[in-house]
């Protein structure tokens, strides 16, 4: 991979994220006191981290609570303390859900709950993501949910995968608990207040645990999606064209609703690619050729490539598969993108970086500063020998307001 060639005079700078998510973590015992990035092959990184800024960054503002909305929507450049509305009314953007000003959405998780207790209270969340259950199975059972649950002023939408949602009109915001944040705790103590919301995730068991998509998944030795779970309430968001901010045409390549809903609202483009599914079989390499696409040939100046592998391996408790997740998109995207805009001659910068820990040991989103590695094929600079947590704490460089990250990186201080 050339990394200091001279471009042709006279082509704009390109710019690209290259957005991991859930990548950064804790020292692992069983990897022998190293995190899964340090432990992880990642050469094309540990190549582009010789030549570029290392440093740290507060992606999530102290008081938020630490998840990919805030995070992401930091990233991108929108402070979450004036854009963040709740995370779901973003996924509503995504898929397109009726949603008026005074509406409120919830995220409908399909979980998987144990089955042994009597009292649907009782039960346990023992898996956030229904084994990353597929979206055709999830589309039949969130089909079931509609005809048997929705009612006047309730809404049900199919999302991605597991993630799903419920719309109430003129409603209003409570406080709901993260499925993955309570892993194998009793549901008792967190579920909603609100007596319909409660109904119907009670409900949902009844509806979902025998249906014959969970039967055949039990008979799989797959998870069952058992049970909804509503949470991320939140009203319509309000944010800014990117384009019109930055200056730059931009493009969102995810297969999550989520960064999809954030890239409507900011009036970016999103780019579909085939076989990218949120997992750690997603589609790497078509996602690495579809923002060398965009960026040469399609005309736009800067993409977003938001990769959730990582954090859904951090979630299972994982460090094996996170490691693999790592390994594939420095493998199948960093170098493959690096490698390409550079021999087409074209100038670009490029950020690699996390929007959050999700550290294996806790199964769930933390708000620490994250590493973030920026390389520019037109300037670089001495660097560290590798990219990982203790590299970007090494060199002092901290940028407290994650925010800001986006002017970092289109030059503009």
């Amino acid at each position: 991979m050339p990394l200091n060639e001279n471009h042709r005079e006279g082509r704009e700078m390109k710019y690209i994220v290259i957005l991991c998510d859930g990548m950064a973590d804790e020292p692992l015992p069983e990897l022998n006191g190293k995190t899964p990035l340090e432990a992880a092959a990642t050469p094309n990184m540990d190549r582009l981290a010789k030549v570029s800024e290392i440093g740290m960054v507060r992606t999530v503002p102290e008081g938020m609570a630490p998840g990919s909305d805030t995070a992401n929507l930091s990233v991108i450049g929108y402070d979450p303390e004036i854009y963040y509305s709740g995370r779901s009314p973003l996924e509503a953007l995504s898929i397109g859900a009726d949603m008026d000003a005074a509406d409120v959405s919830f995220r409908c998780n399909l979980v998987t709950l144990s089955e042994e207790e009597e009292n649907y209270s009782d039960r346990r969340i023992l898996d956030h993501s229904s084994g990353e259950i597929s979206t055709e199975e999830a589309a039949v059972l969130v089909g079931a949910l509609k005809e048997e649950l929705e009612r006047d002023g309730y809404k049900f939408y199919v999302g991605t995968s597991y993630r799903h949602l419920l719309i109430m009109k003129n409603g209003k915001t409570v406080e709901l608990t993260a499925p993955h944040d309570i892993l194998t705790k009793r549901i008792g103590d967190y579920l909603p207040e609100d007596p319909v919301l409660r109904e119907m995730m009670e409900r949902s068991y009844d509806i979902l645990k025998n249906h014959p998509i969970n039967v055949k998944r039990r008979a799989e030795g797959k998870n069952p999606a058992n049970s909804a779970w509503f949470w991320g309430a939140g009203t319509r968001p309000a944010l800014t064209s990117f384009e019109e901010k930055n200056g730059v045409k931009g493009a969102m390549i995810s297969a999550v609703d989520l960064l999809k809903g954030i890239a409507v609202g900011a009036g970016m483009h999103n780019i579909i690619v085939e076989g990218a599914n949120g997992g750690l079989d997603t589609n790497y390499a078509g996602k690495g050729q579809a923002a060398v696409k965009a960026l040469s040939e399609d005309g736009f100046d800067f993409v977003y490539v938001h990769i959730e592998a990582p954090d859904e391996m951090g979630h299972q408790g994982s460090a094996s598969k996170k490691i693999q997740a790592i390994e594939s998109i420095d493998k199948m995207i960093i170098g493959p993108v690096a490698e390409a805009l550079s021999e087409q001659n074209i100038p670009f910068r490029m950020m690699v970086l996390p929007d959050h820990p999700t550290p294996v040991r806790v199964r769930t989103h933390t708000g620490d500063p994250v590493p973030y590695l920026l390389y520019d094929s037109t300037a670089p600079v001495t660097g560290k020998e590798s990219y990982n947590e203790k590299s970007g704490r090494e060199t002092g460089v901290f940028i407290e307001k994650g925010c800001r990250l986006i002017d970092h990186l289109l030059n503009k201080c």
